[in-house]
């Protein structure tokens, strides 16, 4: 946690897109991203430099969680992919309809309820 807030400073750009540009974690793609967000409760367009000190704790405990879990499994690949029709499904949290946007040419998929700044 303590190294991704000290990286994060004066960075502008969304945690979405810092987190897949692979200078402070390695590894973490699209739907890795997208699911250490929303473990951790962090909107995906905030700007990295916003986050303070305890999120990026909770990001990098679920950064670490996520990638742990897909190694256990044998990763994600294209070919056992089913969908990404996610956009307007209900938030297995809190039943809220899940919302799509586009960052870095990327889908990202969130919940404003869950994921709220």
């Amino acid at each position: 946690g303590a190294v991704l807030y000290a990286g994060t400073r004066r960075r502008t750009a969304a945690i979405k897109q810092v987190l897949l540009a692979g200078q402070l974690v390695v590894g973490v793609g699209n739907i890795y991203a997208s699911e250490a967000l929303f473990r951790a409760g962090i909107n995906p367009k905030l700007a990295a430099g916003r986050l303070g000190s305890e999120r990026c704790d909770r990001l990098a405990i679920a950064v670490r969680e996520v990638l742990t879990e897909a190694i256990g499994v044998g990763g994600s690949t294209l070919r056992d992919f089913i969908s990404a029709a996610g956009e307007g499904q209900p938030c297995r949290v809190c039943a809220t309809p899940i919302r799509r946007r586009v960052q870095g040419q990327r889908s990202t998929y969130y919940c404003p309820h869950c994921q709220r700044r």
